[in-house]
């Protein structure tokens, strides 16, 4: 499996696809599929997942629940908040676990000059 990026230029857009090789018996030859993950973000340059995944949810359409939609607002903001801060502790474990692998890789290319 390989990532394929592939530029729209009708839309200036650049996909994402998850591309697999597979050997077609009837045709004799190889043949791929790829499967859309998603899009690039110009600004970021992040993937953002399309289809299902990657739509916004629906907002309420009655106007009785637009007090609701406003609370709900309030809760998803904090939620939002804890989440950015779980992912940042995440980030910062990750960012020390590289350091400590390229600490390693560092060690064993060390290892591999005094071998050869």
């Amino acid at each position: 499996m390989a990532i394929v990026k592939a530029y729209n230029k009708e839309r200036d857009v650049t996909y994402v696809y998850d591309s697999y090789s597979y050997w077609d018996k009837e045709k004799k030859q190889p043949r791929s599929k790829r499967k859309l993950i998603g899009k690039i973000d110009p600004v970021t340059g992040e993937v953002v997942p399309t289809g299902r995944r990657g739509r916004p949810k629906s907002s309420p359409a009655n106007s009785d629940t637009n007090s609701s939609a406003a609370k709900q607002t309030v809760h998803k903001s904090s939620d939002q908040d804890a989440v950015i801060r779980d992912l940042q502790k995440e980030i910062e474990t990750l960012r020390r676990e590289n350091q400590r692998l390229n600490k390693v890789i560092d060690r064993m290319a060390d290892l591999l000059a005094d071998v050869r």
